[in-house]
């Protein structure tokens, strides 16, 4: 039996604390979420429109998804620990810079280069793969990911009370001191783990035509891009309905885009308790059915006339127990399309999800005005739903036929 090697606090000779890896892959969480109740006051003070101040979502969302591609080579052949001191570095630099910036594309720039800290959760996952067995890492990236699906609740709550205390400088001021502190840490805890170089980046793409070759491996990535598309088309819209449509204060704008991040923990809980007994397709299509019902139950009260905030966010929670069931379980499925290439797969499929998301979102913050409501959103949200079940029904057919 395989014990775990032992861990000391602020010892780099040992293994990372787990809170370490918790508040590494955390701080890429809060990024992308604590400023989301602030967007519309932040669209008035820089002059400009509200789908160019989307792109501080949908253009981050775009460097995440080019990184993710990218990041995994460069930690294998540098080492861990240097990519994620640059990263953290870059990251809270950035942020100061988007802090004092006087002009949208100045903030957005900067924005931008925020994205470095996105970098964290990939290493910190394969920072676990370096520390324990296979039969143990499954294990500690659930804890390891609980970061990254627990500060999504409390992000923009925190955002939303400092909007409301101050302005949305205060946030930024916030991301700053944390960023400093998540680079303080990982200074002092975070040792070299790495021990053997995997694939590098020219390998990787040399196996890109064995997985674009393979209908299952698009059938689950376009699943997972169509699935999360859902939530992130809500976070390109969701500051707008809840501060013009629905007339919400900050603090609970940001109260109410914590619903979907409720949801997704319980999801997780159910993935964990019952995707060995009924398996990872029949979880993952379970998944998506709870997200299609919310999402069309949703539209369908508001073309009814009944059009409230705690029906449209309450719903969205839907949203969240789906994703939680369906992503876990369809991405184990695109890790075992080709075992070989789990990491090649993994980095394009995450990829392929992100990249999706940053689309969705810009495309949610562009089609919103106070004449047309939440209804283009909420259409949005039920069609790709839709869309994430289709993938999945199409993966189990597919495999039905391989097996016949």
């Amino acid at each position: 039996m395989a014990t775990s090697p032992v861990v000391r606090l602020f010892d780099r000779t040992t293994p990372p604390h787990i809170a370490t890896l918790i508040l590494l892959a955390g701080i890429g969480a809060l990024n992308m979420s604590i400023f989301l109740p602030s967007l519309n006051v932040m669209t008035e003070y820089f002059d400009t429109s509200y789908a160019v101040m989307q792109i501080a979502l949908s253009g981050y969302l775009a460097v995440t998804a080019v990184l993710q591609i990218f990041i995994g080579p460069i930690s294998d052949k540098v080492g861990r620990r240097p990519v994620v001191l640059i990263s953290l570095g870059v990251f809270t630099l950035a942020t100061i810079g988007a802090l004092f910036a006087q002009t949208v594309e100045v903030f957005l720039a900067f924005r931008m280069l925020q994205a470095a800290v996105a970098t964290s959760l990939v290493v910190s996952r394969t920072i676990v793969r370096d520390m324990v067995p296979q039969d143990q890492a499954a294990s500690m990236i659930g804890y390891v990911t609980m970061g990254m699906a627990l500060v999504p609740m409390v992000g923009p709550m925190i955002g939303g009370a400092l909007q409301q205390l101050f302005d949305w400088h205060a946030t930024f001021v916030f991301l700053t001191l944390a960023g400093l502190a998540v680079l303080a840490l990982c200074y002092f805890d975070l040792g070299e783990t790495v021990q053997d170089g995997g694939l590098g980046f020219r390998e990787q793409v040399a196996n890109w035509p064995a997985l674009f070759m393979s209908p299952r491996f698009w059938g689950y990535s376009m699943c997972m891009a169509f699935a999360s598309g859902a939530f992130f088309a809500l976070l390109g819209g969701a500051s707008f309905v809840a501060g013009e449509v629905f007339n919400l204060t900050p603090v609970w704008s940001g109260i109410s885009l914590g619903a979907p991040a409720i949801g997704y923990a319980l999801g997780n809980y159910l993935s964990g308790r019952y995707s060995v007994q009924f398996g990872i397709n029949a979880m993952a299509a379970a998944g998506t059915m709870v997200t299609v019902l919310g999402m069309v139950l949703s539209l369908g009260l508001t073309l009814g006339g009944l059009n409230h905030p705690l029906a449209f966010f309450g719903l969205c929670s839907l949203m969240g127990v789906g994703n939680g069931m369906t992503l876990p379980n369809a991405t184990a499925g695109l890790l075992s399309v080709r075992p070989r290439l789990a990491g090649t797969a993994s980095g394009l499929g995450s990829a392929i999800m992100v990249g999706g998301g940053a689309a969705l979102s810009q495309y949610a913050g562009s089609l919103l005005t106070i004449e047309s409501g939440t209804i283009p959103l909420q259409w949005l949200m039920a069609i790709v739903s839709v869309l994430a079940a289709l993938c999945i029904f199409f993966v189990i057919w597919r495999e039905k036929q391989i097996t016949a």
